[in-house]
Parts: C-alpha cells; sequence; structure tokens
C-alpha cells in the first residue's frame, strides 16, 4: 500500500526552514543534497547560487511520516507561490502501482514531469490534477537504491 507524505517548496530558504523544523520535531537527516551535487546536464548551465539551493531533504516526523521539501530555482522560479508551494508526495510499492497512481490521479490535470526513472535511482513523476492539486510519485526500486546510496 502506497504512503503519502507532504512534500514543501521554498525559494531559497529550505535549509533555515527545515532546521527550524528539525529544532522542534527532534531527529536527523537521512538525506539533505543541494542542486549543485546534481549530475550535470547537457546544455543546462547552473547559477552559483541555485548550485547551493536544496535538490532535497527529509526528516521522519513518526515511523508513518516524513516531511519533505526542496528549493525552486532556475525554469522552475518564476512558478514559485507561498500558499501554493507544497505537494502530495506519494511513495508506491511497486512500480505498476506508482505508474497506475500516476495515471489515474493526473487524468485532465497537467503534468509537469513524466514517470521515469531518475538519477538518484527512483521511478517518479511529477503533475497538478484537475483540481489544482500538486502531486509527486516515487518509487524507490531496491535494486536501484543500492547502487545510488
Amino acid at each position: 500500500m502506497a504512503s503519502v507524505n507532504v512534500y514543501l517548496t521554498f525559494n531559497g530558504n529550505c535549509r533555515e526552514a527545515f532546521d527550524f523544523y528539525k529544532s522542534v520535531f527532534g531527529g536527523e537527516y537521512p538525506y539533505i543534497g543541494t542542486f549543485g551535487e546534481m549530475p550535470p546536464m547537457e546544455g543546462k548551465e547552473m547559477s552559483d547560487e541555485d548550485k547551493n539551493k536544496i535538490m532535497h531533504v527529509s526528516l521522519p516526523i513518526s515511523k508513518e511520516t516524513v516531511l519533505m521539501g526542496s528549493d525552486t530555482g532556475g525554469e522552475w522560479a518564476p512558478h514559485f507561490k507561498e500558499g501554493n508551494n507544497f505537494a502530495v508526495s506519494i511513495n508506491a510499492d511497486s512500480k505498476e502501482e506508482a505508474g497506475k497512481l500516476f495515471n489515474g490521479l493526473s487524468a485532465g490535470g497537467q503534468v509537469t514531469m513524466p514517470m521515469e526513472d531518475t538519477f538518484w535511482g527512483a521511478y517518479f513523476g511529477m503533475f497538478t490534477d484537475k483540481f489544482g492539486i500538486n502531486w509527486m510519485v516515487n518509487y524507490d526500486d531496491p535494486a536501484k537504491m543500492q547502487q545510488h546510496p
């Protein structure tokens, strides 16, 4: 069965926000990475400012809940709107379940990133549904995750 968490997007202050949340909830980040740590993309030059922004951070809140987030930058920055800077993040138990949930929930909506294998080892996609809600669908393939710690 899929798990559902909240994914927050920030305009350059993700680290500050998550350090604050961590001070309240406690715990540790199992992962925090910057855009500068991403593999280079051909034809895409990244500013030094964007390289230091958070690409992904996760903070476990309980056994069932993880607060996740990132900064926005580059081509995504003009779409940032405070108050609408979150998404519902679904972590599926299989690639098939991820595809089914993505296709079902995105029907009539706007796909912003089709489901695809990513450099971090997940099968991942994003969309805004027909009701204006932002979603992320993720499947962490155990075989690929062992290759990408």
